[in-house]
């Protein structure tokens, strides 16, 4: 055969010669076995040769390589997977599929260049697993992006202290954990974060200071108990002499 196009070959056909001429169409991205006029009718099986139709088309996808080089490349991969999945079985074209969106991905133009030059074998390339075919890059990203989530996990977590002296609005046990956190300016108190251990209630304590009537309570969370009475008016700021002001 002394180009890629002509008459149909049978399964015991001589492969293909590649030539040196290098592809001379428009756009590499458009390349397919129609547009080099390529003759895909090589193993006399209209099943095997529908897969070497779409592996040629995968192969050729933004290559420059000469169409018979494309070619003979498909019809070796072809013939990998018809010897290493047992022939036609559904398990040979799911992978041949599979094999052909990795060769079709924008992100990962390496993979169909290092088939063509023979980096990676027919033999090999039929049984490389998802991660094998995936782009150095891509797999940069993924370790990068494992070892911050491994950073993040190990970040120590707010610890929570057991208080009795809580009481749950709910199922008025008196065993509650609780974290404090400062969800406000600096020179406010800050926030406690209660959770019953029995019954999972939630609830916010906040502490508000006055100057005068000192500490009070204010519970955010409708289930929490009542906040406790203020204390009472200081005897001696009950009466002042005219005039004095107990803010100075």
């Amino acid at each position: 055969m002394s180009s890629p196009g002509g008459t149909p070959r049978g399964p015991n056909s001589p492969a293909v010669a590649p030539s040196t001429a290098k592809w001379t169409g428009d756009n590499p991205e458009n390349r397919k076995y129609q547009t080099d006029n390529v003759d895909v009718n090589r193993t006399g099986d209209e099943a095997r040769d529908n897969c070497i139709a779409l592996l040629y088309n995968g192969l050729a996808y933004r290559s420059t390589e000469p169409p018979a080089a494309v070619l003979v490349k498909a019809v070796a991969v072809e013939h990998a997977a018809f010897a290493a999945y047992n022939g036609a079985t559904p398990q040979y074209k799911t992978k041949l599929r599979s094999l052909f969106q990795n060769l079709k991905n924008k992100t990962n133009p390496a993979l169909g260049r290092r088939v063509l030059s023979g980096e990676i074998t027919p033999e090999k390339f039929v049984v490389m697993d998802s991660d094998e075919l995936k782009s150095a890059q891509l797999k940069k990203l993924e370790q990068d992006l494992a070892k911050e989530n491994m950073k993040k996990a190990q970040v120590p977590m707010a610890e929570k202290s057991i208080s009795d002296a809580l009481q749950c609005g709910r199922c008025k046990q008196k065993k509650v954990s609780y974290s404090q956190a400062q969800t406000r300016s600096a020179d406010e108190p800050m926030t406690t974060f209660c959770e019953c251990t029995v019954c999972g209630n939630r609830w916010k304590v906040r502490l508000l200071w006055h100057r005068i009537t000192g500490p009070d309570v204010a519970l955010t969370h409708p289930s929490s108990p009542e906040p406790p009475p203020p204390p009472p008016f200081p005897p001696h700021l009950r009466a002042l002499p005219p005039g004095l002001s107990v803010f100075g």
